[in-house]
């Protein structure tokens, strides 16, 4: 709408500045052709009236005093020249430094000749003005040519040119006051039009596939914008229907990955336990001196084996809890001391830039996650010469930023994207729970979970929690 009246605009102010163009010619030409009419018409008046012979010779003679009655009654000066081009006479009082030429040139004199109407217009331009020269024949009473009578005619513009700009000043008035009502218009119309837009890109925005989407509903909306919102209430039921059979698919998937885990796990120990049976069994001899040195032993070891699907059992447990959000006030530098205190380490190092840093976390969780990215950075430096594991807490605008650094063996650019999946692991012993449970963990709270890592030169692991935990 804007363009469209600057367009007009520009459009109209050109075609106004060319029609007052085009007056000018028009008018500047009516007005010499009707003084050379009003001049021929004394000319035709002298002659018949003289008392002379009327030729060329005599022409100075017939016009040496009326000459100058016609130029004040026509307010016009002109020249008489006779047919070969030489200056016989003009109406100007001073001669000798006018610039009227004495002569005609020959390109004059044959384009007059040449014409039908026996009449030329010479164009021309002089001090910035427009300048044309008129020459046609005077006639004597047979209307036979006896010299030619030159017009010249300056146009002076300088009154239409100042009417032109006042009507250009007015004219942009309007149009500025146009442009004014048509961005008001503009901005009234979009912001009426884009309201609804703004509406559905807001829930577009907010369109999550891990939570229930609301559909749009908006009071008599355009045909347009009806359509568009029916398609993305369409594509919220597809997408609520497409979520449940992914999350009951990725929930059938978890449980078959973690039933292969924990079967994986029980058959480790249970082996060993068969074995010691069977050896126990082909063995016994209740008269045997050591009897009771060997069950000893084959209780140690079936303890042992039991005590080791009791962790399997209990690292599960841990993993497939989910953290409650007890949202407690906590002095985070604190609670991660505290989860230091366990580990007797001597190159476990704790830094923080402040002595206080408060959150609403729980501590449990807090404890638990520190503790596993320790125990990993731990076996991650047992063949280090100088292992050193750096752990430091600090304030990031509205984030709280638990980081844990070790120069140990790093991590593999080929395992990187694996090693938050629950069965994954690097490590000869274990169950690779340890930071899937962390990610967990991390994710329930909002918060992320991020590492970098060098191999043979060290990992750190970056997380970082909102300060404010909300509630679902």
């Amino acid at each position: 709408m804007i363009l469209l009246v600057l367009v007009a605009s520009v459009l109209i102010m050109g075609v106004t500045i060319y029609q007052f163009r085009e007056i000018n010619i028009d008018y500047h030409q009516n007005r010499m052709e009707r003084k050379e009419e009003q001049i021929r018409q004394s000319i035709d008046l002298a002659i018949q009236k003289t008392t002379y012979p009327v030729t060329t010779e005599n022409l100075g003679l017939i016009f040496k005093d009326e000459i100058y009655e016609i130029a004040v009654v026509q307010n016009m000066n002109f020249n008489l020249y006779t047919l070969d081009g030489q200056l016989i006479k003009s109406s100007r009082p001073k001669f000798d430094n006018d610039p009227v030429p004495t002569c005609l040139s020959p390109e004059v004199l044959n384009h007059l000749e040449a014409s039908v109407d026996k009449r030329y217009v010479e164009k021309n331009s002089a001090a910035g003005d427009q300048y044309q020269a008129s020459y046609t024949y005077i006639s004597d009473r047979q209307f036979k040519p006896i010299g030619i009578l030159n017009l010249p005619y300056f146009e002076d513009n300088s009154f239409n040119d100042k009417e032109l700009k006042e009507f250009l000043a007015r004219l942009a008035g309007v149009y500025f006051l146009m442009l004014l009502l048509a961005i008001g218009l503009a901005y009234f119309v979009s912001k009426y039009i884009t309201r609804s837009l703004e509406t559905i890109s807001g829930m577009m925005e907010r369109t999550d596939l891990t939570r229930r989407n609301e559909k749009i509903h908006i009071d008599k909306p355009g045909e347009e914008i009806e359509k568009l919102i029916s398609s993305y209430n369409a594509m919220i039921d597809e997408l609520g229907q497409s979520a449940a059979k992914l999350a009951k698919s990725e929930r059938e998937q978890a449980w078959r990955e973690m039933a292969k885990q924990v079967a994986h796990e029980i058959k480790n120990p249970l082996t060993p336990m068969r074995l010691s049976v069977q050896s126990f069994q082909r063995n016994f001899d209740p008269n045997d001196p050591d009897i009771n040195e060997k069950v000893d032993e084959y209780s140690k070891t079936l303890i042992q084996q039991i005590d080791t699907m009791s962790s399997i059992a209990s690292a599960f447990s841990n993993f497939a809890k989910m953290p409650a959000q007890q949202n407690e006030t906590l002095n985070i530098v604190e609670v991660v001391k505290l989860a230091l205190d366990i580990f007797n380490e001597d190159y476990i190092h704790f830094i923080t830039e402040e002595e206080k840093i408060i959150a609403k976390l729980d501590r449990t969780q807090l404890i638990r996650v520190v503790t596993n990215l320790v125990k990993n950075a731990i076996q991650a430096v047992p063949d280090v010469e100088s292992p050193r594991i750096l752990v430091s807490v600090a304030v990031e605008d509205d984030m709280v930023k638990i980081s844990v650094a070790d120069n140990g063996v790093g991590i593999e650019k080929e395992v990187e994207d694996k090693i938050f999946e629950p069965k994954f692991t690097t490590k000869t012993s274990g169950m690779g729970l340890g930071l899937g449970m962390v990610k967990n963990i991390v994710e329930t709270y909002k918060g992320t979970i991020k590492f970098t890592s060098q191999p043979g030169k060290g990992t750190v692991f970056c997380v970082k929690f909102p300060r404010e935990i909300m509630s679902n």
